[in-house]
């Protein structure tokens, strides 16, 4: 994992990348756009970031978008689960998970259920609109 985190440009901070899967997430109309900060409390991430859409085609080309996108910038996932099916589709940038659902998956798993006294992180996004 020491190697991956030297690589390129991953100077930037776990909150920075997780902000920047939201933003890419969002401009591929993903909706419900979630950040927690497990900074701490998990050993497998420092944020998890959850978002909604609308059928596996989208959630494909959702997942495919922040992949391509975040490569462009030398970072890679350690691995993509779920690619195939669409229906939750987990991308794990070793401090940064992102998990992209259908809406009734993400009803039905309630990850944020689990991580419920996390805090959330604003979204630069939503700041600017309220």
């Amino acid at each position: 994992m020491e190697t991956i985190e030297r690589r390129g440009s991953i100077k930037k901070s776990s909150k920075k990348k997780a902000l920047e899967i939201a933003r890419l997430v969002k401009e591929k109309k993903a909706e419900d756009v979630v950040v927690i900060d497990v900074t701490g409390v998990s050993s497998i991430a420092d944020y998890i970031l959850i978002c909604s859409v609308g059928s596996e085609r989208q959630a494909q080309s959702v997942s495919r978008y922040v992949e391509e996108e975040l490569e462009k910038k030398d970072l890679e996932a350690l691995s993509i689960e779920g690619f195939e099916t669409g229906r939750w589709v987990l991308m794990d940038y070793a401090d940064v998970i992102a998990h992209i659902f259908l809406d009734e998956v993400r009803a039905f798993y309630d990850i944020e259920g689990l991580w419920i006294d996390c805090p959330r992180v604003e979204i630069e996004e939503e700041k600017k609109a309220g």
